[in-house]
């Protein structure tokens, strides 16, 4: 799928609480928040605030589903079907959800249905996978003793995923909590919210019980903070913002100690040494890695360290990947430069760029908005006006350069040189971030000597980003967060352990 005609697209507003759809709070005066197309500002829908009230009816209706649906106490092998249904409606929806992801987010539709539909499915399949497979263990004990651990599900986990890639951040926090036998109440981002509920619609088509999935939708400040401090909420799992972070960990706390699992910001070195292999493929790695989604990627390759014999020959290479993207809207054939999510955002990553040269920063290339007509026939000839950011190289930058301090969300590459593999390591180190990184060599003990010595909690080397290869966990360590999304960790933290000891002598 290429392009969609934006006009042709409905949503369907409102939370999706005990299977069905429930369109406005009980009381008169209640808040709707607009929603906007981050490819035109447009606003074409708007979306009821969950209150606290409202909250608290999603978060009882999942949690006596979760106590008498069945769900946690069927046999493992069938929730594990029941979950592969619901993976392969998925799959088979990509003509609806596509374009619904597309229409008012930062994806291109042709990405959409290339990859973020199918990796949704199939990482909701990956945690099926672990319903019938991990469990308790039997504990080695005296010969007169039966020691084991049994795992059980939480409850009701509470959710909160981003916008800047609404379906697979929800799955990544729906399917390890329902492959556990939780219940979940999952807020979307309300800059993103309509794909979200395509995805509970199918959840019930697939045979999970109504009210284990619920969706409500709202801001942070009045929905997310009520759904995080519900006493009900056994758990709660976040990807977004350290500051957010920061605070929904300061209301669990608050009430009721609960566990959480943090992906949060990030501020990513990529590493390139002279003896790097093919010079054009790893410029072209590291432009798509601050380029790719128009560098509003958690894990975003933001701060390049080059071996200073290097520099200008990469940066060059680099600046000519970013001349041949495309900016457009999202519904457009052809776009290769994503929307920023919203003129606010853009406005502010345009600020960091000026007071960073007006502190010596050089900029080498970008540095400006992106003005952007569409007259494919998708778009009829109607002018696009979104919030579009050209990609930025900065040059000149020290450690104290707000472009290097702070997490941009944006295409904003900031250059540094080094001359010895010990300066490139403590270039690399961030005093706050440490989510991801990137290493580009030839040299494999250089490489796994940089592996030991970067504080973070994934490395690439000789590559940049995420495969299919879900057992592989994501997470960071300092402010980027706490706990494990993908892989085992992920099932595990969405489930209990109980230890029993019973005394079997005669």
């Amino acid at each position: 799928m290429d392009s969609f005609d934006p006009k042709g697209i409905t949503v369907r507003s409102g939370h999706f609480i005990g299977g069905e759809y429930v369109a406005e709070h009980a009381h008169e005066g209640s808040r709707r928040i607009d929603v906007s197309r981050p490819s035109d500002g447009v606003v074409y829908a708007s979306v009821p605030l969950a209150d606290a009230a409202l909250v608290d009816r999603a978060v009882e209706n999942a949690w006596q589903a979760f106590r008498t649906s069945g769900w946690a106490t069927m046999a493992p092998r069938e929730r594990a079907r029941i979950l592969r249904r619901f993976a392969d409606l998925i799959a088979a929806d990509v003509a609806t959800l596509a374009p619904l992801e597309a229409l008012g987010s930062t994806r291109p539709v042709r990405d959409a249905a290339a990859w973020d539909v199918p990796f949704t499915a199939e990482g909701i399949r990956f945690y099926a996978e672990f319903a019938d497979k991990v469990g308790g263990d039997v504990a080695a004990t005296d010969h007169d003793h039966l020691g084991m651990t049994i795992a059980e599900p939480y409850g009701v986990i509470g959710a909160i995923a981003p916008w800047n890639f609404p379906l697979v951040m929800a799955s990544w926090k729906i399917a390890p909590a329902l492959a556990a036998g939780n219940a979940v109440v999952l807020k979307p981002s309300e800059m993103t919210p309509f794909s979200i509920l395509r995805l509970a619609e199918l959840a019930i088509q697939a045979g999970v019980p109504a009210g284990i999935l619920n969706i409500v939708q709202g801001d942070g400040q009045v929905t997310g903070d009520a759904l995080v401090r519900h006493p009900r909420i056994s758990k709660v799992t976040f990807t977004g913002s350290t500051r957010t972070g920061a605070s929904i960990m300061a209301a669990c706390a608050q009430s009721g100690t609960k566990p959480v699992t943090l992906e949060l910001g990030g501020k990513s070195p990529q590493i390139v040494f002279a003896d790097a292999p093919r010079l054009d493929d790893v410029a072209r790695r590291i432009a798509g890695a601050i380029s790719g989604n128009a560098g509003q990627v958690c894990v975003a390759g933001s701060r390049l360290l080059v071996e200073r014999p290097l520099v200008d020959a990469l940066a060059d290479r680099i600046q000519a990947a970013f001349k041949d993207l495309r900016p457009g809207a999202t519904w457009a054939a052809g776009t290769t430069l994503s929307p920023i999510i919203s003129e606010p955002q853009a406005a502010r990553i345009d600020a960091i760029i000026g007071r960073s040269v007006a502190a010596g920063a050089t900029l080498r290339y970008g540095g400006h908005r992106a003005v952007v007509a569409g007259h494919d026939g998708a778009t009829r000839g109607v002018s696009t006006r979104g919030a579009f950011y050209m990609p930025t190289i900065l040059t000149d930058v020290t450690a104290q350069s707000e472009a290097v301090r702070e997490e941009v969300f944006g295409p904003v590459l900031t250059l540094q040189a080094f001359d010895s593999e010990d300066e490139a390591l403590a270039l690399a180190q961030h005093p706050d971030y440490g989510l991801a990184a990137g290493v580009h060599t030839a040299d494999l003990g250089r490489a796994l000597r940089l592996v030991r010595g970067l504080e973070a909690g994934t490395v690439w080397v000789n590559r940049y980003g995420r495969t299919s290869d879900f057992m592989i966990p994501t997470g960071g360590y300092k402010r980027s967060g706490i706990g494990k999304d993908l892989g085992r960790q992920a099932y595990e933290a969405n489930l209990r352990f109980k230890s029993v000891l019973i005394d079997i002598r005669p």
